[in-house]
């Protein structure tokens, strides 16, 4: 992805009350990692495909793992749009499990030719900081690259977790772009509740 708007103007810009602003960061890859580290032998985990997912059931994994971190798109879109994406046969679809328990979300986006998107990459709480991340992780990196692509690309942003973006960064990824998002807080427009990531500040019309 590579972004054409115009840039912003040096300085503070505003952002509009009901809104929240973040930095996001672009990164990619271009071939498979040349250090890529061994596959990660955790029999405790498993990635399964997740096919024609009930939207009610992946909107609360979404949820689940993205809601301290302001995740808010797939839970703002329609259901028509979100079940044609992931019905698509160029998304891969998997949860990530700990035994029967469900662990984390990978989805991998290779509607474009000769391109790889990480779209969402996520763990549930109660798994971050226990090795899932690094595992997750090796396996797209195999899914990715399995396919003929010449590029695997994903984006982080200031709302995510602290470490995301130097977790991305030692997987493999190169930055080569920020730029600024704005959009409708969802704890105003009622699809995350107000209690929702407490350390970004709601600004009220």
């Amino acid at each position: 992805m590579s972004l054409s708007r115009p840039p912003l103007p040096e300085g503070y810009s505003a952002v509009p009350p009901g809104h929240v602003a973040n930095v996001a960061t672009f990164l990619e890859m271009t071939a498979p990692p040349a250090h890529r580290p061994p596959h990660i032998f955790a029999p405790e985990l498993a990635l399964k495909p997740w096919r024609d997912p009930d939207l009610a059931a992946y909107r609360t994994l979404f949820k689940t793992i993205g809601e301290e971190w302001l995740w808010y798109s797939r839970l703002m879109m329609a259901d028509e749009k979100l079940a044609e994406i992931l019905k698509h046969p160029d998304i891969g679809l998997y949860r990530l499990f700990r035994g029967e328990a469900v662990a984390g979300l990978l989805e991998i986006d290779f509607r474009t030719a000769g391109e790889c998107e990480l779209t969402f990459f996520g763990l549930v709480p109660a798994e971050i900081g226990k090795g899932a991340g690094r595992f997750l992780m090796s396996e797209a990196i195999r899914l990715a690259w399995a396919k003929p692509i010449k590029r695997f690309w994903v984006h982080t942003c200031s709302f995510d977790h602290p470490a995301a973006l130097s977790f991305y960064r030692r997987s493999g990824f190169t930055p080569y772009q920020t730029a600024i998002e704005i959009h409708p807080d969802p704890r105003l427009t009622g699809h995350m509740p107000r209690e929702a990531a407490p350390q970004i500040p709601i600004i009220e019309t």
